[in-house]
């Protein structure tokens, strides 16, 4: 298969990280990056990597087949609506969107332009997620009825005050767009669209602002998750689904940029629990190749559009219930 060339937007510390990841793969080719800041120099020379000052001109250049976006989140929308009108295919880091109007604007953008998107949802190709999800699809754990989900962090404590990642114009809900967004994806992907929310987001435990800890109640009609998401906390991450025959938990060993394992563990009615280890493995590296694949005519990525926009849309009504303290209907 033929490399993926790619411009990897936006040099920040999750940037920095894709930057080496994407280049490790064989079927990614990273042909320029793109910041701003000056003090990007330093590290595109350091890659040997060509470095652009602005967006438009990498997406202007002939070499670049695709973008990846590790921008600050009000920018992805446009970003998106621009590389798919230049015929570029998308990967764009989480979330796609900030409400249902961009990311539908966004959506049809690359459907009109029949190019490719897909979103840094890692977790979606952890392989125990993957086990878990196919033995929800496949029936063997019955009928899902609820989610438990937490995944939290204290990365971001040593961010400086006027971080964008800490701003409440780029990170509405203090933890959602972190981590949040992360367990939320994977309820819709179990349960679909959600009906309506309920959030609520404090500071407890730190500096931050813009709140460290968020707790959300998502009702799907005909299943809810319970989701808790935290900046002010050691890492831990874990994602249980309770069904009418048994369930399903996944435990992360170590954050996703530097993963150590997992252990799923799993219970049917009338049996004992059975625990499985899971070595490291690279999913957001699995995710950068899916979308190369995607870009490139092998098999078509495998999060469905339909789901990136239930996921903001239902972001969006997490929002308004975080800021208003109310329960919020979702918008379809």
């Amino acid at each position: 298969m033929a490399q993926l060339g790619v411009a990897v937007c936006g040099l920040g510390w999750w940037g920095r990280i894709i930057v080496p990841l994407a280049r490790s793969s064989a079927k990614l080719k990273v042909v320029r990056v793109v910041d701003p800041d000056p003090a990007a120099a330093g590290f595109a020379a350091s890659q040997s990597i060509p470095l652009s000052r602005s967006f438009e001109e990498a997406i202007e250049d002939p070499s670049v087949q695709g973008v990846v976006l590790c921008t600050p989140h009000t920018l992805h929308t446009d970003q998106i609506v621009a590389a798919a009108s230049a015929k570029k295919h998308v990967f764009c880091e989480k979330p796609l969107s900030l409400s249902r109007a961009d990311v539908l604007r966004a959506v049809d953008a690359c459907q009109k332009n029949h190019v490719a998107l897909a979103v840094g949802h890692e977790k979606r190709f952890e392989p125990p997620i993957q086990e878990a999800l196919r033995m929800i699809r496949e029936g063997e754990l019955g009928t899902p009825l609820q989610i438990e989900a937490n995944f939290v962090q204290d990365k971001f404590l040593s961010l400086p005050a006027d971080n964008w990642r800490l701003s409440a114009k780029e990170a509405p809900a203090g933890p959602m767009t972190a981590t949040g967004i992360h367990l939320l994806d994977l309820s819709v992907g179990v349960f679909g669209a959600a009906k309506r929310v309920f959030a609520s987001v404090k500071t407890l435990g730190s500096h931050l602002a813009n709140g460290d800890t968020l707790a959300i109640l998502v009702d799907f009609g005909e299943g809810h998750a319970l989701l808790n998401a935290c900046l002010a906390t050691p890492f831990d991450g874990r994602f249980a689904v309770y069904c009418s025959k048994g369930w399903v938990e996944v435990r992360d060993k170590a954050h996703p940029e530097a993963p150590q394992g997992w252990v799923l563990t799993q219970t049917l009615r009338g049996k004992g629990k059975e625990t499985k280890e899971y070595p490291p493995a690279k999913a957001v590296l699995a995710n950068l190749e899916a979308f190369a694949a995607a870009a490139t005519g092998g098999k078509p990525y495998p999060v469905p559009q339909e789901e990136m926009i239930a996921n903001v849309s239902a972001l969006e009504a997490i929002f308004k219930s975080a800021a208003s303290g109310k329960i919020q209907e979702v918008a379809s």
